[in-house]
């Protein structure tokens, strides 16, 4: 599982690496070589890309412990791949060249893709080497049946209760549509 981790992030690691001189000369706009807009335009994929990756790790530790990340997470990951994709195909759109647009899509895309499938990959190798049976299919779980409710608040119930759809919630965990009916029946049998 650790390899697989290790390879999907060398290879985010090297597709924002292969994105950062393309993003510097599209920031650098023609400036002079070793100029002070030359330099400062170094700084825009790392800026960048150094949010993309904490983000993606962000979402891998959360993923990892069940949450779920909201939507300005999502919005921010978008928004980093989208803008490295753009700053790094510019120059490839202006000219016009079919594979200039091809060679500098594929490490952003890859990347996008990566960045996607990272969380998902971990998550589930992580279920699929523990002791831990995956959640079944919705198709696969047997629904509670009234009659299994019914008998669980018949064990339940003692001579002192007094039974209501509350206390057949609180032992059998139906839901509240079900319980006054389930009380009703229990009631009945008294």
């Amino acid at each position: 599982m650790k390899d697989v981790d290790r390879l999907c992030w060398t290879g985010i690691l090297l597709g924002l690496a292969f994105t950062m001189t393309n993003v510097q000369q599209f920031a650098a706009a023609g400036s002079p070589l070793w100029s002070l807009a030359w330099f400062a335009a170094w700084l825009l994929d790392p800026m960048v890309s150094l949010v993309l990756l904490a983000i993606l790790r962000a979402e891998q530790v959360a993923a990892r412990r069940g949450i779920r990340m909201g939507g300005w997470v999502r919005a921010a990951k978008w928004f980093t791949l989208g803008a490295t994709y753009v700053m790094n195909t510019w120059s490839a759109f202006e000219v016009g060249s079919p594979a200039l647009v091809v060679l500098h899509s594929v490490p952003p895309l890859v990347v996008f893709v990566a960045a996607e499938a990272v969380t998902e990959l971990r998550d589930k190798l992580g279920v699929a080497f523990t002791d831990v049976p995956a959640e079944p299919e919705r198709s696969q779980v047997r629904r509670t049946s009234f009659a299994d409710y019914l008998a669980v608040a018949r064990a339940a119930k003692k001579p002192d209760v007094e039974v209501t759809p509350a206390w057949i919630r609180e032992v059998t965990g139906c839901s509240r549509g079900l319980s006054p009916r389930l009380a009703a029946a229990l009631r009945a049998e008294s």
